[in-house]
């Protein structure tokens, strides 16, 4: 028993078997996250999460899952929200530090492995602990429409459809049963509600729901009004 906590307690020691356990701690605080999806379309990208509201006087439009990192990119997080504000602040510093070293903007998989970069620090350094979260990251770049994931790992991967938080394997097995490559920028939001709906275990009610699109054409961040969430709803 001894020998197994040493390595459940030490971040930086592997086990006989290979795990870092604390990683294995973090993902699972990730699965019991509200639940956040987003999905790729050749016009764009759809970026949707359940905001859990601690009371009805609480003002959804103060979004804890989704973030805008610059006009081109944003995300939404599963897991821990003040650990993913740590994160949202790094990738805006990322996102400003390339503006203003080569007056673009950045790359999306280049901002997700620095991203990543930090995430894989947190699993390597004794005193720490990973970040209990895990993003969908979603832009358009000059390679076109990107979606993105990461983990309390740091490692990240390219998806044309992906969920997180609770209940994510339902809405994993939506977004596989509808997704299609020629799918439109409108069935594609409609989508990534419908993966909500799936993996949310209580009745999900509209106020509870924030998204936003980024298309191809203007390349710019806009969150969707109540009206045109209800419309999809």
């Amino acid at each position: 028993m001894s020998r197994g906590r040493e390595y459940d307690e030490a971040i930086t020691i592997f086990s006989p078997e290979g795990r870092i356990y604390q990683v294995e701690y973090a993902l699972e605080l990730v699965k019991r996250g509200a639940p956040v999806s987003g999905v790729l379309t050749k016009q764009g990208v759809v970026l949707a999460a359940v905001e859990t509201l601690q009371s009805s006087l609480e003002d959804r439009r103060f979004s804890k899952k989704l973030f805008e990192f610059d006009t081109h990119v944003a995300a939404v997080i599963a897991g821990n929200s003040p650990d993913a504000r740590v994160l949202v602040r790094e990738a805006r510093y990322a996102c400003q530090g390339n503006w203003m070293t080569y007056d673009e903007p950045i790359g999306i998989e280049s901002l997700v492995a620095s991203i990543g970069e930090i995430l894989q620090q947190y699993t390597q350094n004794a005193g720490v602990r990973p970040f209990g979260v895990s993003m969908i990251v979603a832009g358009v770049d000059a390679t076109g429409p990107r979606l993105l994931t990461t983990d309390p790992s740091g490692s990240y991967r390219g998806y044309k459809a992906a969920a997180l938080g609770m209940n994510s394997e339902k809405a994993r097995e939506l977004l596989e049963k509808k997704y299609k490559d020629d799918t439109s920028l409108d069935d594609a939001t409609t989508l990534a509600i419908d993966a909500l709906k799936a993996a949310y275990s209580n009745d999900l009610k509209l106020e509870n729901i924030n998204a936003a699109v980024i298309t191809v054409e203007e390349k710019s961040f806009r969150k969707l009004t109540e009206e045109e969430v209800k419309k999809h709803f």
